[in-house]
């Protein structure tokens, strides 16, 4: 019996691939899928390096070398304290915050600095969400940049479970075709 290499996804912060994952695995029950976790530099370094067959990637466009779907648009939010008076708000503009520290970054020290009283962040929606603490609140930014997922891999990609894990993700049943 062959045992076939797993076919590895990474994705980025935010991104919860466990619907595609779950399709995959009563599709392909013979082909493991791997999905890895990285940083935003990550994620897409490791498909230029090879070590992931595809990733979810935010705000990467096409080139030359890579193929990518835009997948979905996701609305930016700032991150405070549950005490600061950005928490009284239902949505916020960027003036609105011009007199506060904006904290660079998006990950957990970032909102461990933010719960402090230190400054606050901006971020995508569900980065916030993954990095949710009770001693913080998350509120929409009308006016701030969204950011983009996508798809991502080689265009010299040649692993027909590429275009299987594209239909999955661009929800094609089974017996569809292209």
């Amino acid at each position: 019996m062959q045992v076939t290499a797993p076919f590895v996804v990474a994705f980025v912060p935010g991104v919860t691939p466990g619907k595609w994952e779950r399709i995959w695995r009563e599709r392909m029950p013979r082909s493991p899928l791997e999905l890895r976790a990285l940083p935003p530099d990550g994620a897409l370094a490791s498909v230029h390096a090879s070590e992931a067959h595809m990733a979810f990637v935010r705000d990467v466009t096409a080139d030359d070398a890579l193929h990518v779907i835009p997948l979905y648009r996701e609305r930016a939010v700032v991150v405070a304290p549950k005490d600061h008076p950005v928490a009284a708000f239902d949505e916020l503009t960027l003036a609105d915050l011009a007199s506060e520290t904006l904290l660079p970054g998006q990950g957990t020290g970032t909102v461990e600095l933010v719960a402090a009283g230190v400054g606050l962040a901006l971020m995508p929606m569900s980065v916030a969400r993954a990095h949710s603490r009770r001693d913080v609140v998350a509120r929409p930014v009308s006016d701030a940049p969204d950011t983009g997922i996508g798809l991502a891999w080689l265009r010299t990609a040649d692993d027909p479970r590429v275009d299987t894990f594209i239909g999955i993700v661009r929800g094609r049943t089974p017996n569809s075709s292209r």
